[in-house]
């Protein structure tokens, strides 16, 4: 694979829900994925063979793992070991990066449904 150079504004902003957008670059051994995220969006519980880590650029997450429910704020990384059944919810509006490794088959595809079938925000309790 050549070396290749990107620039993020020049990669189209995918729709995956209302609440979800995304812009994706693969290599052939991993990926990396800006995703913004509006509060209140559910990224509904699933688990995956890739081994992931997320960075928080602005905003915060709340992923449910494992029981824990650990908050990932602007500037703090979560590493996520293939296989483990997790979740999160927007705290705000977050924009993240996420690598993958091996990459998302399904996100390339367009067949991460659960992610596409999300209809409805994350009830926010009233303190969050």
């Amino acid at each position: 694979m050549p070396v290749t150079h990107y620039r993020w504004e020049d990669i189209p902003k995918e729709p995956v829900n209302q609440w979800l957008h995304r812009r994706i670059i693969r290599g052939e051994r991993l990926m990396i994925t800006q995703v913004f995220l509006k509060r209140g969006c559910h990224v509904p519980q699933h688990q995956h063979v890739h081994e992931q880590i997320t960075y928080i650029l602005e905003g915060a997450l709340k992923f449910f793992v494992e029981g824990q429910e650990i908050i990932v704020r602007a500037g703090e990384v979560l590493h996520i070991p293939s296989n483990v059944p997790h979740e999160a919810v927007a705290l705000e509006d977050t924009l993240d990066l996420d690598v993958f490794s091996p990459p998302r088959e399904d996100w390339l595809a367009g067949t991460d449904d659960y992610l596409r079938n999300v209809n409805q925000p994350y009830e926010m309790p009233p303190n969050e």
